[in-house]
């Protein structure tokens, strides 16, 4: 069955038959997440309930923050990441200042049973929720044994020795560490969106782009990379090198851009979802003096890009010498 998504707090049970539930953030969907979403899957099959997550948008600590907080997946992303670890009802409630007002208690009799008639939650074992996080495993427990459910701390996954987290994720993806992220994730990082119309500057300079704006979302990784792009379903297979900053060379943007160049390519992109595997950072965003200077330093950045996806870098200065 497909995933249906929800927003509100209130409404009517969107499970009566019962649900086996996990409750978290889930940004990325790393090995951690993925360990308790087949749990839950596997759970809800066992006992013919129905599998459902509890999430919530923007992410907690984003809302907290002064700072803008990267984070690894989008919306759309995490909600198709879960409909492909088979969960059927996603409740995604607003993160905001009612929510945070909500005791735990409330959130326990309102949420988790009144909208999804939980018998089992699963979550991890630090899980906090409520107002000023009152609520933790313990009230969970001592709340379902009074309510009807049993509730469950799935322990850390660990990779090489180190806890999977999100925020050990984000902090690889920043050091351009992009091989050992992917192990944690059990996937490439990859940013995916539609592309838009852009100002072609990029194809007067002999490198056509495909865009992605990133809107408010803040990703974990800045600068100039070697990356693998797929267009559509397809995998992340053709080559390219793409930027992800703002432009300070030709028009400084308010908003992150994803620019893709893919090495010879030709076709029309625009309309279509591309998804772009990071794969070695070459360098920073940096202001050149000029479009002369810029281009150089593309020709450069083509060179250094084809030699990092094991490509002849020869056909780099041949297409634009």
């Amino acid at each position: 069955m497909t995933l249906r998504l929800h927003r509100d707090v209130d409404g009517p049970c969107l499970a009566p038959e019962g649900s086996i539930v996990a409750i978290g953030a889930f940004d990325g969907l790393h090995l951690g997440h993925q360990t308790i979403l087949d749990e839950v899957r596997r759970r809800a099959e066992a006992r013919g309930l129905v599998p459902a997550v509890i999430t919530f948008e923007p992410l907690p600590r984003a809302f907290f923050s002064k700072e803008p907080v990267p984070r690894l997946s989008g919306v759309r992303e995490k909600a198709e990441g879960m409909g492909a670890a088979g969960i059927r009802e996603l409740l995604s409630l607003r993160f905001d200042e009612a929510l945070t007002a909500m005791s735990a208690e409330d959130f326990v009799r309102r949420v988790i049973v009144g909208r999804l008639a939980a018998r089992e939650v699963w979550v991890g074992e630090d899980f906090r929720f409520g107002h000023r996080r009152g609520g933790d495993f313990a009230l969970l427990q001592s709340m379902g044994a009074e309510l009807g459910f049993t509730a469950h701390a799935v322990p850390p996954v660990i990779v090489d020795g180190e806890r999977v987290s999100s925020s050990k994720v984000r902090t690889l993806l920043g050091e351009s560490r992009f091989a050992e992220a992917a192990r944690l994730l059990g996937r490439p990082f990859v940013i995916d969106g539609h592309v838009e119309h852009g100002q072609q500057l990029g194809r007067t300079l002999g490198y056509p782009t495909a865009n992605i704006h990133l809107s408010e979302r803040v990703s974990p990784v800045q600068g100039i990379f070697a990356v693998r792009i797929g267009v559509g379903d397809g995998p992340c297979s053709w080559p390219g090198v793409a930027s992800l900053g703002f432009r300070p060379t030709v028009n400084e943007v308010r908003e992150p851009l994803l620019e893709a160049h893919l090495f010879d390519f030709s076709g029309d992109l625009y309309g279509q979802r591309i998804g772009v595997e990071f794969v070695r950072k070459l360098r920073d965003e940096a202001k050149f003096d000029g479009l002369d200077a810029l281009t150089a330093q593309m020709r450069q950045d083509e060179i250094a890009a084809r030699q990092a996806l094991g490509m002849n870098p020869i056909l780099a200065s041949e297409t634009h010498g």
